[in-house]
């Protein structure tokens, strides 16, 4: 104790933090990296797959998720050009027939960007370039049948001169992160996101099996290739699994899996993103709001405890900005005569995304700049064009009017086979025919289990606003909600857009009940990038000592799974309280 009173947090994190590897999933990225690192690594969570094309066919890119619903309906477009009408007039934004300017009229006096919460925030209309599929590999000219010499009396076989060694250029069966985006349309390669809308990107397309092998290769990847972590010396690390509240039981259990059996880590432990968030901040009691890019979790934290009846999920996030901001300026019909489809072609979601984060922003009036707009509808020849973009204070807005984003064109995966509603107190799974009598491969086994009135409430699509209010005051507690009111905490890529939180003030105050004796409303500035901050509060978690009880050994859970723990097991097993499943009989 007196060590710790003395030492230098760099220090402590420093000689703790070297062993141990923080894992923060999302829908869009994961943030991976040493708890010894200042920031992670931030990768797009995709792989794609080399696919060999039927006979007759032509070699094709492809999405797994490009099936979806891509297109509004009719109602949701009428309610989208509502929801436009409410915030233009609300941002006092002039509407279409007052404001149709010419092609040569200088651009209005309001247009500019800003730099947001940091310097992360800055202009960049650079072109994305193709990924190269290819990779050089040397193959020996000369075939040598290397059973010649097992028996030998020399150890080694005749070596090969360089001369006889000839390269030659070969696909890439496997391509990660942002080069897997950026494919060119005419490669045989085929996209998958193993999580989607917070939870596991499971369909009759995608197989939790295939999801599952996605994971474990994402992420063995970026451990040996970006954090240079031999699978052989995993044994000598321990994995912090920072989670969001949307994951099932189930989609928990699997992913400890993937960290102890898969990957070799020899302890592990969990901990809430929020709770996380709240910690990387300095805070100890706080209303945390996480934008992500496909998920908004609103989550209230009290001394150290996240409380579970707080939570809500909110079904949009960074990317419907992005594709709403695209359907702005078509609206406004400022956008190039370009096949943009964020949905089916990921590079154009790339773009839109540094679009976003180097000119939107929530300010009143017309706020106009101009990009450089790009297409990437062949690879051969893209072009771009300089383009005046229109009302860029209108996409962020609806964080607070979701009408207008329209989550429905990117909707969830189907959930309706997948609930774990087992308290993890008996196994479920049984190897036999019986189980399958519709014959879908078992998804009908998981239909049985009875919905609990307990369960997290998700996926509301409610306001920004309204969220954090109903969050906020299910606590109940008068004093407690008068700290919350003045400690939301905005963390998430999003939560860098500029004017987001005097808004959030402002709207919030004004709509809180009359009968609440709430006088001021706070959101606080974060202490780093808001998108790194769970990440940073799981460092600090992982480092302290109050979680030693907490972790899991790799043996412990190859052998015994998950089983009833005496003392170590919450009255409502579904919701976890900055530990892991504390099940465990050890």
């Amino acid at each position: 104790m007196d060590y710790l009173k003395t030492v230098v947090p760099s220090q402590l994190m420093a000689e703790r933090g070297a062993n141990l590897v923080v894992i923060n999933p999302g829908s869009a990225n994961v943030r991976m990296g040493f708890a010894s690192q200042d920031v992670p690594f931030n990768i797009p969570h995709c792989i794609a797959r080399r696919i060999n094309p039927q006979k007759g066919e032509e070699p094709k890119f492809s999405v797994r998720d490009q099936m979806l619903n891509c297109h509004a309906t009719s109602s949701q477009n009428a309610e989208r050009e509502s929801a436009y009408d409410i915030i233009a007039a609300l941002m006092k934004i002039p509407f279409l027939d007052e404001e149709m300017p010419s092609p040569n009229q200088p651009l209005p006096p309001k247009m500019g960007r800003v730099d947001g919460f940091s310097s992360h925030q800055s202009r960049d209309d650079s072109k994305f370039t193709w990924t190269n599929v290819t990779e050089r590999s040397v193959k020996s000219s000369t075939s040598i049948d290397r059973s010649v010499y097992k028996d030998a009396e020399e150890d080694t076989p005749p070596s090969t001169s360089v001369d006889d060694n000839v390269e030659e250029n070969k696909y890439k069966e496997m391509i990660f992160g942002e080069d897997a985006l950026k494919i060119p349309p005419s490669e045989s390669y085929c996209l998958s996101r193993p999580i989607r809308r917070g939870h596991f990107n499971v369909s009759h397309n995608y197989s939790l099996h295939q999801v599952l092998e996605d994971l474990r290769t994402i992420w063995n990847w970026i451990l040996t290739e970006k954090l240079h972590i031999n699978p052989r010396d995993r044994g000598l690390y321990s994995a912090i699994l920072v989670l969001g509240e949307t994951f099932d039981n189930r989609e928990i259990k699997e992913m400890m899996s993937i960290v102890l059996h898969d990957l070799g880590f020899s302890t592990a432990v969990v901990h809430q993103e929020a709770l996380a968030a709240a910690f990387g901040n300095g805070l100890s009691t706080a209303c945390v709001v996480n934008i992500g890019a496909q998920v908004t979790q609103v989550v209230c934290v009290e001394d150290g405890v996240a409380l579970p009846h707080t939570a809500l999920a909110l079904p949009y996030g960074g990317d419907d900005i992005s594709r709403c901001l695209l359907w702005v300026q078509r609206r406004h019909r400022t956008w190039p005569n370009f096949q943009t489809d964020p949905v089916s072609k990921p590079i154009d979601m790339l773009m839109l995304n540094k679009i976003k984060e180097s000119y939107s922003q929530i300010r009143s009036g017309t706020f106009d700049a101009v990009a450089l707009v790009h297409s990437y509808d062949n690879e051969k020849s893209a072009g771009h064009q300089k383009t005046r973009l229109s009302a860029l204070n209108v996409p962020p807005m609806g964080l607070l009017y979701p009408r207008v984003l329209v989550p429905e064109e990117y909707p969830p995966p189907p959930r309706s086979w997948f609930q774990d509603y087992d308290d993890m107190l008996e196994d479920t799974y049984q190897p036999s025919d019986s189980l399958y009598p519709s014959g879908n491969g078992g998804y009908g086994m998981w239909d049985s289990y009875p919905t609990f009135p307990t369960r997290l409430k998700k996926f509301d699509n409610i306001g920004l606003m309204d969220a954090i209010i109903s969050s906020i005051l299910s606590t109940g507690r008068v004093d407690l909600q008068r700290k919350l009111f003045c400690s939301i905490q905005l963390v998430g890529g999003a939560a860098s857009t500029a004017g987001l939180a005097p808004v959030l003030e402002q709207r919030i105050l004004n709509k809180i009940p009359a009968n609440q004796s709430v006088e001021r409303v706070e959101v606080l500035q974060s202490r780093t990038y808001p998108l790194f901050v769970p990440w940073k509060g799981g460092v600090i978690l992982g480092v302290l000592d109050t979680g030693r009880d907490a972790w899991i050994h790799r043996e412990d859970w190859i052998k015994n799974g998950v089983h009833i723990g005496s003392g170590r097991k919450y009255k409502d097993s579904y919701f976890l309280q900055a530990q892991v499943m504390c099940y465990y009989n050890i």
